[in-house]
């Protein structure tokens, strides 16, 4: 049985958008991934640790718009 995306941690999410190979799934893949790293960037907030996920987080971001500019071009 899967886990419903939204109790997902955002590394997992974000690892089916980059891995996805199927066209026509990798926009939603995307767009789940871009609310679990919201999701997640709100329960840091206000929180000052976490350095090293935020950088993470950040290069998650670039990569899935990366991701998004592709899709446009095919």
């Amino acid at each position: 049985m899967s886990v419903p995306i939204s109790i997902e941690n955002w590394e997992t999410t974000y690892h089916r958008a980059v891995l996805e190979v199927d066209r026509e799934k990798m926009p939603e893949r995307i767009v789940a991934a871009r609310q679990a790293i919201g999701n997640r960037l709100r329960g840091l907030y206000g929180n000052r640790d976490h350095h090293a996920e935020r950088e993470q987080i950040e290069d998650a971001l670039r990569a899935l718009a990366v991701f998004e500019a592709e899709i446009r071009n095919w």
